[in-house]
């Protein structure tokens, strides 16, 4: 059965910064795709950050220059540093793998991330 374990969570003030992490466990080999997106208050769910096995990675425009993500594939984990938060950036952030054998969508359970002075 497939786990997602995601922490780093938590209240920050503006202008702080988060780490996420994200370890996936129990598909039957190594993930394809991972990243993170997140579901703001009232809106749909946007990706923020993607990375391939190979280390390739794609940016959600609202916070292009204030993330990065990497992965350890030894791990199956997924990390996103986010820097300069905004109180925009309040919402529900979802761990995302495509794995094998069916190369479908996965997703965590959600972290919450406060951004709030």
């Amino acid at each position: 059965q497939v786990q997602f374990v995601e922490s780093g969570g938590g209240l920050v003030q503006p202008g702080g910064s988060l780490n996420l992490s994200c370890s996936v466990s129990g598909s039957s080999g190594s993930p394809d795709n991972m990243g993170w997106y997140r579901q703001l208050p009232s809106k749909q769910r946007d990706m923020v950050a993607l990375i391939s096995p190979r280390g390739r990675t794609n940016y959600g425009y609202s916070v292009k220059g204030r993330v990065s993500i990497s992965r350890d594939n030894a791990r199956n984990t997924v990390y996103l540093e986010m820097n300069n938060l905004k109180v925009d950036d309040t919402g529900v952030y979802y761990c995302y793998a495509v794995l094998p054998p069916d190369y479908h969508d996965y997703w965590g359970q959600g972290t919450q991330v406060i951004v709030s002075s």
